[in-house]
């Protein structure tokens, strides 16, 4: 256990991309034309707080996670506004912030411009073959902040759902390592952190 956690630690602190290979896989006209209408939209994000409570709870998690990642992103304005999207884009995709927050840090350490052995890119480490699928075949959007944490979001939901909701096998599933235990716990682990 404490070699494991020490390994854990490693993993966490480590600033590579640990981006596996992403599958392209056969996808049903219907869920293609889904994602690409999830990844669609490029206005930017402005999130909508229904109510008081609602926008007293977003400037809450923003003052603490805005705190939590000076260190990985110090400019303040990037930072509140890689927050503010990976939030709104979280959100969109019926995610938890902090699950999406655990994953980029695995996957890219906070670095806009990661590229992993296999070729994934930007701060949710897409692969390049999603920008043919679902989107207008430009792969340098995929170093834009918006664009990168719609893809990741919108395929990550699309594989929660393909896993009948198991979140342990669509983390897998989005690295490339469905069926081994290494990369969803390292993502899972990092949530921890991103909890509020």
């Amino acid at each position: 256990m404490l070699a494991r956690a020490a390994l854990l630690a490693g993993l966490l602190a480590s600033s590579c991309a640990w981006a596996g290979n992403q599958k392209e896989e056969a996808l049903a006209d219907s869920v293609r034309l889904a994602l690409a209408n999830a990844i669609k939209d490029a206005r930017p994000p402005q999130p909508v707080l229904r109510d008081e409570a609602a926008r007293q709870h977003f400037a809450q998690w923003l003052a603490t996670m805005s705190e939590r990642l000076k260190r990985k992103l110090p400019d303040e304005q990037l930072r509140i506004e890689f927050l503010t999207t990976a939030w709104y884009e979280a959100t969109r995709a019926g995610l938890d912030p902090g699950l999406v927050l655990g994953l980029i840090q695995v996957e890219s350490a906070y670095r806009k411009y990661a590229v992993s052995m296999v070729g994934a890119r930007g701060y949710m480490q897409v692969m390049p073959f999603w920008a043919a699928v679902i989107g207008d075949s430009d792969r340098s959007k995929l170093f834009n902040m918006q664009t990168n944490l719609r893809y990741g979001c919108a395929i990550l939901r699309m594989y929660i759902d393909m896993e009948g909701g198991s979140l342990y096998l669509a983390l897998g599933r989005y690295n490339g390592s469905r069926g081994r235990p290494e990369y969803p716990n390292a993502v899972l682990a990092a949530w921890k952190r991103w909890e509020q």
